[in-house]
């Protein structure tokens, strides 16, 4: 795992085997984790939601897809990431080609205050999701320790 995915990972934000029914309920499901833990202001998933709209965030890597939904920095109370790995995949558009739809199960939520490290950071959840074999392992993670270990390895 990098140091900046090390840093900004609150294990707090990791969900597994939540089941949302689209795109939206994922990142609003993120939103409220991480607003719960005072990391997010209430208008993060919103603002998420109106970013993916128009620059979507589906990252295609095969048989197991991920997103990475993220927004401006005025939304962050404090940076962190948050991880779902959802038990059903669900549909987000590719940030490679808007008109495709990508099944996903790994949902990576950026909400980072300092607009120079969005791109590393962008940079360090590819290249951690670019390994099919953790791939695996994350979407057979039980719980949030299992998830780190994953991203670890």
């Amino acid at each position: 795992m990098s140091d900046l995915l090390h840093r900004y990972l609150d294990p707090r934000a990791i969900l597994t085997g939540v089941s949302v029914s689209d795109s939206a309920g994922a990142i609003d499901l993120l939103a409220g984790r991480l607003e719960e833990i005072g990391r997010v202001h209430s208008s993060w998933g919103a603002a998420a939601q109106a970013r993916e709209a128009v620059m979507p965030t589906g990252l295609p890597l095969g048989e197991l897809n991920a997103a990475i939904p993220h927004t401006d920095p005025d939304h962050v109370a404090e940076a962190a990431i948050g991880l779902a790995i959802l038990p059903e995949p669900v549909s987000f558009r590719s940030m490679d080609d808007p008109e495709e739809e990508l099944d996903v199960r790994i949902v990576f939520a950026l909400a980072i205050r300092d607009k120079t490290e969005q791109i590393p950071l962008l940079q360090a959840v590819i290249g951690t999701l670019s390994d099919g074999d953790r791939l695996a392992r994350l979407v057979s993670a039980g719980n949030a320790e299992d998830v780190l270990a994953a991203l670890r390895s």
